[in-house]
């Protein structure tokens, strides 16, 4: 129950921060990876360790085309899926009234669509492991004003929704729905606040563990989730933010 052997697992965007630590931690656990990027980087050395248990995609996945077209490579090599966890996103920090329509559109391609159309499109492949787990990588700031964006927040909140309803509708099938909200986490996307020292003194405050995040913190929570041992969960949202959500207002 405590480990992920004989499961195929989808992560994506799997070639840094929060989904290289997904990648590397489903790996050590016996997992059969597909890693979905568009940058293979940090990967390579990955392959090396992990040769037969290892397989990389390269995908935009704020593209629906490129979404379909990834969708229909698994189809066409897996017969079933275990595991999916959709962890691709991105971020434009502005205030709403200086958002043009593109970038609106694009952080909800990248943060909420991406999500939504992969576990529909995965969903029979999903079934057809008798025993499957969707973890969605939400955000705190889509149940908390973090002065993250209102776009990113907003497809957020509805990521965070979505993984409610399908955990309800999907229960039958066997597939499990669960969704984490980090708070900040020492990554690449979050770096400019992270290097800010008025802005992450005011986060650690908000932290009663008074530290930011790390990646593998957030990778453990997910891998959790995807495990047999968690097979009576489904449909929570669950904070993995060292206390913050609980101090915030």
């Amino acid at each position: 129950m405590w480990d992920l052997k004989n499961k195929t697992a989808i992560i994506t965007g799997a070639s840094q921060g929060i989904g290289f630590a997904i990648l590397k931690e489903f790996l050590s656990l016996g997992a059969q990876c597909i890693a979905v990027a568009r940058n293979k980087r940090e990967i390579e050395s990955l392959e090396k360790q992990f040769p037969d248990t290892l397989r990389y995609y390269s995908c935009d996945l704020s593209a629906k085309k490129s979404r379909l077209e990834f969708i229909e490579f698994i189809k066409f090599n897996y017969k079933e899926v275990n595991v999916l966890v959709n962890n691709v996103g991105s971020n434009i920090r502005r205030s709403t009234c200086e958002y043009s329509d593109e970038e609106i559109d694009s952080l909800f391609q990248i943060n909420y669509f991406s999500s939504l159309e992969l576990s529909k499109g995965l969903h029979q492949l999903l079934k057809n492991s008798g025993n499957a787990s969707i973890i969605n990588i939400s955000s705190i700031s889509a149940s908390r004003i973090v002065r993250s964006g209102a776009i990113y927040a907003s497809a957020k909140a509805a990521l965070s929704h979505l993984t409610r309803y399908l955990a309800v509708e999907w229960a039958a099938e066997n597939i499990r729905v669960n969704a984490i909200e980090p708070w900040y986490i020492n990554t690449p996307l979050v770096s400019p606040i992270l290097n800010d020292n008025q802005r992450i003194s005011k986060i650690i405050d908000q932290t009663p563990q008074k530290r930011i995040g790390l990646p593998h913190e957030v990778a453990s929570a997910v891998a959790f989730l995807a495990m047999d041992a968690s097979s009576y969960i489904t449909g929570q949202v669950i904070a993995v933010d060292g206390g913050a959500s609980c101090l915030l207002l």
